[in-house]
């Protein structure tokens, strides 16, 4: 960042500068977040708090309780069991969630998650027919018997030749993970309590889900100590035959409808001390508040990427930038035209920003001609792009209207443009004069009574040759004894031999920046020849200067 970036209107015109880029974070995150809240269907979540320490019914030397164990311990380990998949595949079954549909989804969500599911869906379908119809054609066969027995895969069962099911339905184990994803069980510190959160886009299986697993959970532990009792005593005790009693009992009301408390709490050494009750708010209350902070946020963040711009860019933004990097009087600014940057001023007296701008600079070189005796300037910029053309031609046909006789040289010799901005001929011009091929009167061609042009002219040679010439001074020479103003335009800094040659020719040399295109790091680098000879560098001109803070906003500050 500059580092006289130091008033309000300084930081504004950041702002105002980098607006598109402020813009476009801003939209870019309100849509990413929109999507994203789009693509998010709401879900509710229901709770059971549990607690792991209680005595059991039936106690048992060989089965000790909870207590044994340290809380976090306890809390931990029996959190983890509540997602083991003997807890999650009883409840599975008993709410027969994997015989719900693929897109069960979408009677919850937006109509583009919709969308998106339906695609999912037929490419699912359409991967799946393809491999059905590889797998179908898979065979071998049985020598003892001669039989042909043709092995079918499918996405439902793995049969073998004796009908027996070796593994689980692919669609139950689907709806074992979904439900492993859609469950947390969270240790509450300092406790011998856990909660088992379920979430769900119904309301109401929600609460079902959070109910079966819970006593799903109890049930197992009433199994494990089933088990053990059946080692110890054998299935016809009487601890046994009770705690069998219980299970079964327990199992019956995996419905997830709401218990009595006595019955909800069961003989287990863990005990549900809270069920679940039917949620009343889902996810898609807090929209409202993910909106509103992506709002802010966005703005905020259009706003760092705007000053990291700032920070990271090192072209001329304003005036004052010119003084505080070349250290340079600033002679004028140029606004910037949109529309036909290279055009000549056709109507001078015209009431208009150009129009004035060009007045006011005219009249500066005026006055600092006149006030230090210079008659011949050399105008001339890191390359043609800086506009110091339009900017030479513009000068010298004001200067000329104003009564002033102005003689403009195109120095531009491998790329000219002075002959293009005024539609004259450029058959003959500077380098026939400094080859010695005419005459300068003969080459210079008039535009008014006041204002002639030297265009650049045809050559073979080598421009630096040319320059270093006797004739190139004695042409600027006899220049000066017939015109008012010598104003000679050379847009390649980069030549340093061929400017320095150019300013040691001239009264004065004159340099073009483009806001936000030319880097002060650059043009100082190749100035810095013209300063180490002394060279007369008398300012510099700011071309396509922007006012991007609003006039309204920029008298108010």
């Amino acid at each position: 960042m500059n580092s006289n970036l130091s008033t309000l209107r300084d930081y504004l015109r950041v702002v105002f500068r980098h607006k598109a880029v402020i813009i476009t974070t801003f939209i870019t995150v309100i849509i990413s977040v929109f999507v994203g809240l789009e693509l998010r269907t709401p879900v509710y979540e229901a709770q059971v708090k549990i607690l792991v320490s209680a005595q059991k019914q039936i106690d048992s030397p060989y089965y000790r309780g909870f207590g044994a164990y340290e809380q976090s311990e306890a809390s931990l380990t029996q959190s983890e069991i509540v997602i083991s998949n003997p807890v999650i595949e009883r409840a599975v079954r008993a709410l027969n969630l994997h015989e719900r549909p693929p897109d069960y989804e979408k009677n919850y969500c937006s109509s583009l998650k919709a969308y998106l599911i339906d695609l999912r869906l037929k490419m699912s379908k359409l991967k799946s027919d393809i491999v059905s119809s590889e797998n179908e054609s898979l065979s071998y066969s049985d020598l003892n018997d001669n039989r042909q027995i043709r092995i079918l895969h499918t996405k439902g069962e793995l049969a073998n030749p004796s009908g027996n099911i070796h593994e689980q339905p692919y669609a139950f184990r689907k709806a074992v993970e979904r439900l492993k994803r859609n469950i947390i069980a969270e240790p509450i510190r300092g406790t011998l309590l856990f909660t088992i959160h379920a979430t769900d886009f119904n309301p109401q299986s929600a609460a079902m889900i959070a109910n079966v697993v819970s006593r799903s959970y109890i049930i197992f532990d009433l199994e494990q100590q089933l088990a053990e009792l059946q080692l110890k005593y054998g299935e016809k005790q009487p601890i046994v035959v009770q705690l069998r009693e219980n299970i079964e009992k327990l199992t019956q009301n995996l419905t997830g409808a709401t218990l009595p408390d006595i019955e909800a709490i069961g003989p287990a050494s863990v005990k549900i001390i809270e069920q679940a009750l039917v949620p009343l708010r889902s996810t898609s209350d807090k929209k409202k508040i993910s909106i509103v902070l992506a709002f802010f946020m966005s703005i905020f963040l259009g706003i760092m990427f705007a000053f990291g711009l700032e920070y990271i860019d090192h072209t001329f933004k304003s005036p004052r930038d010119v003084e505080t990097f070349l250290n340079l009087p600033l002679l004028g600014a140029i606004p910037k035209k949109w529309f036909r940057n290279k055009s000549l001023l056709r109507n001078t007296k015209k009431a208009t920003v150009l129009n004035s701008s060009y007045h006011d600079l005219s009249d500066q070189i005026y006055l600092l001609m006149k006030d230090k005796k210079l008659k011949a300037l050399l105008i001339t910029a890191v390359s043609h792009l800086e506009g110091s053309t339009t900017i030479v031609a513009n000068i010298g046909l004001s200067l000329a209207r104003e009564g002033h006789k102005v003689l403009v040289i195109d120095a531009n010799l491998k790329s000219p443009e002075i002959h293009e901005m005024f539609k004259i001929p450029n058959k003959s011009g500077l380098t026939h004069v400094l080859e010695g091929k005419i005459a300068l009167e003969e080459a210079i061609k008039e535009i008014d009574c006041n204002l002639s042009v030297l265009t650049a002219g045809n050559t073979t040679l080598n421009p630096t040759l040319l320059f270093d010439s006797t004739r190139m001074a004695n042409t600027i020479k006899e220049a000066k004894g017939k015109y008012g103003f010598v104003f000679v335009d050379y847009a390649n800094l980069r030549n340093s031999h061929d400017a320095d040659i150019l300013s040691s020719s001239l009264d004065g040399t004159v340099l073009v920046v483009n806001e936000s295109k030319t880097k002060h790091p650059v043009i100082k680098a190749l100035i810095a020849p013209l300063v180490q000879k002394k060279a007369n560098i008398i300012g510099a001109i700011l071309n396509n200067r922007t006012f991007v803070i609003p006039r309204i906003l920029y008298k108010r500050l």
